[in-house]
């Protein structure tokens, strides 16, 4: 369970977007969550990457390491 509290317009954006679809607006706040959640994991999980990478805990490839490596599978 998680409430939170929108301001005015957005609760309003949201009522109106529910009404005119038939949907609610949890339905639309889900939604809304999940696919910016999805760039959050993304972004975070990069970040988290860079970090090994700068702290040198992590290899890195370059392109053509990688080219020549499928080339020769």
């Amino acid at each position: 369970m998680l409430a939170i509290k929108l301001p005015s317009e957005i609760n309003e954006r949201l009522n109106d977007l529910a009404k005119k679809t038939g949907r609610t607006k949890s339905f639309y706040a889900r939604e809304a969550i999940l696919k910016y959640l999805e760039d959050l994991e993304d972004i975070y999980l990069a970040e988290k990457e860079l970090e090994q990478v700068r702290a040198g805990k992590s290899k890195t490839y370059s392109a053509e390491e990688v080219s020549k490596d499928i080339e020769s599978s």
